[in-house]
């Protein structure tokens, strides 16, 4: 776009501004809100396109889960009570026969500086014998901390059972605390910790391969929009021919034979920008928090709400009952209770319709209803067919 010339005058033609003219300051004011006009008017028309890497995944290409039983040692005596966790003492003992230490029959160790975990880990794709990785250490018995403690030798296991790591080392645990007498003062938590690095990979997973040829790329959300265009932007740098969608999340891909090729090939496609479509209108309820989270498709009908809470107090306090003097009577302890019922008037309010997600919180606003009671709200207006959106519950 190209802005017209402004008119130019020669010096000392005229004192003042002509009619109808704007000074050299005006021109430049009506310049620069020209000129954010302008940008805003692209930036609205334009669409945010997302790298391919963002959107989707190559299928077989993927991290595995690993889990290991382990003690950790060296504690400042808050271990495990081994009398109420007795498969801390059992692994113990099972640990030290192995490595040529009997231990008499019938013989109860009372330790405070070893404590039973769970050792969890992710195995990433295509790691090779050798390669580290972090682990998580969470206690599952009744230490108070595993803060200075070492991890000792762990297997880690895939679904299969098959042995993929070793991990071992020592821990760094975020929290702190201290107790004295009965008094507790912590911060974070104590019972997990992380070892960085802690965890070598003794077997890889079996490498991704195609499978005559051709690989499945695979949409982290199903939109059959979306995979559309995935396959317009790939056979688009990739040639035609080059993909095609087998469905809403799946989109198939032919590859190169070479492995070489292959991984550039990969390479060149998750750096495609892809424009997705347009997200479904939804609104997610979290029930627990009360949390309340829409997205810009959202929108409202026309529709009346009326709402009031009704709240129920009940306050009990004991009453005591004294015998009257050498009646040989009992003191009785009888608690008596207030019940109190408040119910807050509510006005019929008109919450008009809203195209964008401004205006559909605007009209919620309008109601001045607590997140707990916009829940109840939002599920009868999309019951009355007033919420344009889904509603999920987490």
């Amino acid at each position: 776009m190209f802005l017209p010339p402004m008119p130019f005058h020669k010096p000392g033609s005229y004192f003042g501004n002509p009619p109808g003219r704007l000074s050299r300051s005006g021109r430049a004011v009506s310049f620069a809100c020209l000129l954010l006009l302008l940008v805003l008017g692209l930036g609205a028309g334009a669409a945010h396109a997302e790298r391919l890497k963002n959107l989707a995944t190559f299928q077989g290409v993927r991290d595995n889960p690993l889990v290991g039983y382990g003690l950790v040692v060296g504690l400042d005596n808050t271990g495990d009570q081994t009398m109420q966790t007795p498969f801390t003492t059992q692994s113990l003992s099972n640990m030290l026969s192995q490595l040529g230490i009997t231990l008499p029959a019938g013989k109860n160790m009372q330790l405070k500086n070893v404590a039973a975990v769970m050792v969890t880990a992710t195995l990433p794709a295509y790691a090779q014998p050798g390669s580290q990785m972090d682990v998580v250490v969470s206690s599952m018995g009744n230490a108070k901390s595993l803060r200075g403690g070492t991890l000792l030798m762990t297997p880690l296991k895939g679904a299969d059972g098959q042995v993929y790591a070793i991990a071992q080392g020592n821990m760094l645990v975020g929290g702190a605390g201290a107790s004295a007498n009965g008094s507790k003062v912590q911060i974070n938590q104590l019972a997990v910790g992380r070892i960085a690095n802690g965890a070598i990979v003794e077997r890889a997973v079996a490498s991704f391969q195609p499978e005559n040829g051709f690989t499945n790329l695979e949409l982290k959300d199903t939109d059959f929009g979306t995979a559309e265009r995935v396959v317009e932007a790939i056979n688009r740098n990739m040639g035609p021919g080059t993909a095609a969608a087998m469905d809403g999340r799946v989109v198939q891909v032919r590859m190169p034979q070479t492995p070489t090729a292959r991984v550039g090939f990969m390479a060149r496609i998750e750096s495609i920008d892809v424009t997705p479509a347009k997200a479904a209108a939804k609104v997610i309820l979290n029930a627990r928090t009360g949390s309340i989270v829409m997205n810009q498709a959202v929108t409202v009908e026309d529709c009346a709400i009326a709402h009031g809470n009704l709240s129920v107090v009940i306050n009990t306090q004991p009453v005591i009952s004294q015998p009257a003097p050498f009646s040989q009577g009992q003191t009785v302890v009888a608690p008596v209770s207030q019940i109190d019922l408040k119910r807050d008037g509510g006005s019929l309010q008109i919450v008009k319709a809203g195209a964008s997600l401004a205006a559909v919180v605007k009209g919620l606003n309008a109601l001045g209803a607590t997140p707990a009671d916009l829940q109840t709200i939002l599920e009868a207006m999309r019951s009355a067919g007033a919420l344009r959106a889904e509603l999920e519950i987490i």
